[in-house]
């Protein structure tokens, strides 16, 4: 994927993370999805949780979450919010983009602010490819990339078609 951020730089990642949920919560992002009861979530680079935590309340206890990230910060971080808010449906991922999750398991991805970072991207889309369901959705977002680098990007494998730009997030479906 890409290399790991340090301790420090990780900490006042997740610091400034706390202060923006403060004052806005990121449940608009998620609105853009339909994240139902029962369904099968990975988030991707998930860093501190804040996705993780949001989407395993709007799955409920019959569906799961699946929270990866490489950095071991990250990882403890879901960890001890999942144990702080009782949510017992998520489950940690510590990989550089392998996910060990069967093939066609995942109804919705969840790829925010991770994919700029990455140093083999075919990589992590052919998994992508290969985790998620037919009918899937995987949701993008990445505020340091323009439109059209972020649409080709995902796109450019034959795996993913956009088929919904939204305000916040970008849906492409399995090809």
């Amino acid at each position: 994927m890409a290399q790991a951020s340090s301790d420090f730089h990780f900490k006042m990642m997740s610091l400034m993370f706390t202060i923006r949920d403060f004052f806005r919560s990121r449940d608009f992002i998620l609105n853009e999805l339909d994240l139902q009861s029962g369904s099968q979530v990975l988030d991707f680079g998930c860093g501190p949780g804040t996705y993780s935590i949001l989407a395993a309340r709007r799955v409920g206890e019959s569906g799961k979450v699946y929270a990866l990230d490489m950095h071991p910060l990250a990882i403890q971080s879901v960890q001890q919010k999942a144990a702080q808010t009782g949510l017992t449906n998520i489950k940690t991922l510590q990989s550089d983009g392998k996910t060990g999750l069967p093939d066609q398991s995942i109804d919705i991805i969840l790829f925010y602010d991770t994919f700029h970072h990455l140093n083999e991207p075919d990589r992590v889309i052919q998994e992508f490819n290969r985790i998620l369901k037919r009918n899937g959705v995987l949701s993008v977002s990445d505020h340091h990339l323009q439109e059209t680098e972020l649409v080709k990007g995902i796109s450019q494998g034959g795996y993913f078609a956009l088929v919904q730009k939204g305000k916040w997030t970008y849906q492409f479906s399995k090809v």
